[in-house]
């Protein structure tokens, strides 16, 4: 078990120009995956140029630096994070920076089984495992690679081992609708929470239609088809949580297109080659590994980072706006380029 060091709490919180509090920060450590989900990657495997990901050093340096500005909580993201070489490694890194209270993964648990005790022992926070459909034919067509089985398993062995699991399944309309109940079932015996994600305009092209299953429409759904729906709302989450009666678990729904959470957003973004993005719909705001790799004290880094939190967008239609101005409203990165 590692012994965590006391926590240090900065002077001041991490606030916007609204006076959002920023605690959490999302750090996408590669934009490479081992599967090619149709809604992130839908031309099949990553057709971008690599390019250079920050180090291990840089990505270490930048989160003590964010945790002495007031950031607690670190999401690991990519991608898929595990695909890069020396991840436990890191984790056991980052577990040692004073004040970090919360360190999570978002996986697609493909290659988690061999690594389960290590992450219980470095006490994760978090394991976030993206599944889309309970059918094995559909995951594959759905991922590109036929692994349902594997991914089923670790989902349970990290329930049976106390980790706190999330399941992330990205609602396609036509696609996997049809199984929304028998998901969200997944969490009436197990002390899991089931989260459906509208889906977004992060598939690196240029034709996305939202569809018919926004937020509201998935609520109504729920609520006709499972045992009565207690909401319990929770600061600073991008999910409005459900706790149907009688389950053990819980169901999330995340309104990503609806953009519903944009008031209380706590959290930043660090994408693999180091763009530091305020929100999820912005073209990104600063360019840290350029400044990393000129020079620049940490004092300077913070001070950049607060002059982009003094300008931040109040929600993600103003920064969609923003970047339709700037004429970049025809494309869209994808979600493995920004990191989740």
């Amino acid at each position: 078990m590692i012994q965590q060091p006391a926590p240090k709490t900065p002077t001041f919180p991490l606030t916007d120009n609204l006076g959002r509090v920023i605690n959490y920060v999302r750090l996408a450590v590669t934009d490479r995956c081992n599967l090619n989900c149709r809604y992130c990657r839908p031309k099949g495997p990553c057709s971008e140029p690599r390019r250079e990901l920050l180090s291990y050093e840089e990505l270490g340096r930048l989160t003590g630096l964010l945790v002495g500005m007031g950031i607690d909580k670190v999401r690991i993201t990519g991608g898929e994070p595990l695909v890069r070489h020396g991840m436990l490694d890191f984790f056991r890194r980052l577990r040692a920076i004073q004040g970090l209270r919360q360190l999570a993964l978002t996986t697609n648990a493909t290659l988690l089984a061999p690594h389960l005790a290590t992450l219980r022992e470095l006490q994760l926070s978090g394991l976030n495992i993206s599944l889309d459909t309970l059918k094995a034919e559909r995951f594959a067509a759905i991922t590109g690679q036929n692994l349902f089985a594997a991914v089923f398993e670790v989902i349970e062995e990290a329930i049976a081992a106390g980790i706190p699991v999330k399941i992330n399944a990205v609602v396609q309309e036509d696609i996997n609708t049809d199984e929304l109940l028998d998901l969200a079932r997944l969490a009436e015996n197990r002390p899991i929470q089931v989260r459906f994600i509208e889906p977004m305009p992060f598939d690196g092209g240029s034709n996305f239609i939202a569809g018919t299953w926004n937020l509201a429409r998935l609520e109504q759904h729920f609520r006709n088809h499972l045992p009565e729906l207690t909401e319990t709302p929770q600061v600073g989450s991008t999910a409005r949580i459900f706790q149907p009666s009688g389950f053990t678990g819980s169901i999330g729904l995340i309104g990503g297109y609806s953009r519903c959470f944009c008031a209380t957003c706590n959290k930043i973004r660090i994408t693999p080659q180091g763009m530091l993005k305020t929100c999820l719909y912005d073209d990104g705001v600063l360019d840290l590994k350029e400044v990393l790799r000129t020079g620049a004290t940490d004092g300077e880094i913070a001070d950049l980072v607060r002059a982009c939190l003094g300008r931040r967008h109040a929600d993600g239609f103003a920064a969609a706006s923003r970047r339709q101005q700037d004429g970049m409203a025809g494309s869209c990165a994808s979600m493995a380029t920004i990191g989740g």
